[in-house]
């Protein structure tokens, strides 16, 4: 492998892991603040027994993404200095704000809320959580917003062999970027719901702390029901505008080869890019990709047929990374609203509660296919229509990326293991006993 590929491996590999933790702090910190403030009206004592249940495995997990973020930033000196000589008046202005404004406020009340028990008042405790969720969620919006950027460049002007910023209010409002955000942050809820249903059910299973554990699956039963919507109809907008702006994921997404009005949709094929066709197709329906791509039956959909050779995105990867993504949105949203449906009978359906304990993983893997889908169907640009892959690597040696490249896979595979360790650990040990009297 050439040190591109090396490079996008590496890349990969920290960002995917990186995002095993980020999703959970975005929805956690929300349902964390929402318990405090429970806790703030009633005086229940088995809501601030959630409060520090809940917020233990939240602290766990955010200290985990904290470690592996610092490192992902480093690779765009280390690995992609080209990348960053060329657009970073643009993104590094976005990941700039990222850092010194949201990351560094959500860190600082972070540290107020472990230590400030009982040194500050209720209400003003649970008002610190609620500034960690906003500061967690409006950095992952600068993130989005500079994503967004790579896949839809706006506000930007080349001058002296480099893109410099010229209009700020374009990339904060790109459209592109407000999709990605109002798609991804709810996708992070889902999956911090799942979460939470799932320990939830390991414990309900056991008949263990049922009266916390069955309000716990109560609220992850609602957050998740309404992301899970959120997130099924911000898809398809989504999808209408990259039909719009990146016509060739879209054609990827689909494996489709021939432009066409009346495109049809097929829910299952095996791609064969050398040949340009498909092997084999299993359903497919007429008119729906032009539904679907322009909301209109008779639009014309571009094929890859139409699209250079040197400029389609992986088509197998991508293609199956779009129906993994989809079919697993499609089962949240089933499982919650069954769950809406059996929520007060919880104890007594067994195999509901099975279902949703073995499928704590499945929103991971949902994220994860989603973000392969966003970046590998945006290749071979790194900087959609303005700045290929190819060109925007370090010219640095094959074997100085290799090196690093193992080097991150042991690090944060042993890093993983601790982590995912401290976090099962402490799921099933379960809350503080209740106090007496």
């Amino acid at each position: 492998m050439d040190v591109v590929m090396l490079s996008r491996l590496q890349f990969a590999a920290a960002t995917m892991f990186h995002f095993l933790f980020v999703p959970l702090t975005l929805g956690l910190s929300v349902m964390v603040a929402y318990m405090e403030t429970r806790y703030v009206q009633t005086r229940d004592e088995t809501w601030l027994r959630m409060t520090k249940f809940w917020g233990k495995l939240f602290l766990i997990n955010f200290a985990l993404g904290v470690v592996t973020g610092i490192t992902l930033e480093f690779q765009f000196g280390t690995n992609w200095s080209r990348y960053s000589a060329y657009v970073g008046d643009v993104f590094g202005s976005l990941l700039a704000i990222e850092a010194s404004v949201a990351f560094f406020l959500e860190s600082t009340f972070i540290g107020i809320w472990i230590f400030g028990w009982k040194k500050i008042s209720a209400k003003a405790h649970a008002a610190v959580m609620w500034l960690i969720a906003a500061a967690g969620n409006i950095s992952a919006v600068w993130i989005l917003l500079a994503n967004g950027w790579m896949q839809q460049p706006v506000g930007y002007t080349i001058r002296d062999g480099r893109a410099e910023l010229t209009d700020f209010l374009a990339v904060v409002t790109n459209p592109f970027g407000i999709l990605e955000i109002v798609h991804t942050v709810p996708s992070a809820f889902v999956l911090a719901a799942f979460f939470v249903m799932g320990i939830s059910a390991w414990h309900l299973l056991r008949k263990q702390h049922v009266e916390f554990f069955a309000r716990s699956f109560k609220i992850g039963i609602v957050v998740g029901f309404v992301s899970a919507l959120i997130v099924a109809v911000t898809g398809d907008l989504h999808a209408v505008h990259v039909t719009k702006t990146q016509p060739a994921k879209l054609a990827a997404m689909e494996s489709h080869w021939e432009t066409q009005t009346q495109a049809p949709i097929v829910l299952f094929a095996l791609p064969d890019e050398d040949n340009e066709k498909n092997r084999f197709e299993i359903g497919s329906i007429p008119g729906v990709l032009s539904l679907l791509g322009h909301h209109d039956f008779n639009a014309s959909v571009t094929g890859l047929k139409d699209i250079p050779k040197d400029e389609r995105p992986p088509v197998l990867l991508t293609f199956l990374s779009f129906r993994i993504m989809v079919a697993l949105g499609g089962l949240f949203l089933l499982l919650t609203f069954v769950g809406l449906f059996l929520k007060n009978r919880l104890v007594e359906t067994r195999w509901y509660l099975w279902t949703m304990l073995l499928a704590i993983p499945l929103p991971y893997i949902a994220i994860e296919f989603g973000w392969v889908l966003a970046e590998v169907g945006r290749q071979p640009w790194i900087v959609y229509g303005l700045l290929k892959t190819s060109n925007a690597v370090s010219p640095i040696a094959q074997s100085q990326v290799m090196t690093t490249l193992v080097g991150f896979i042991l690090v944060y595979g042993l890093l993983g293991l601790a982590g995912f360790y401290l976090i099962a650990k402490a799921a099933t040990k379960g809350p503080e006993p209740a106090p007496q009297g």
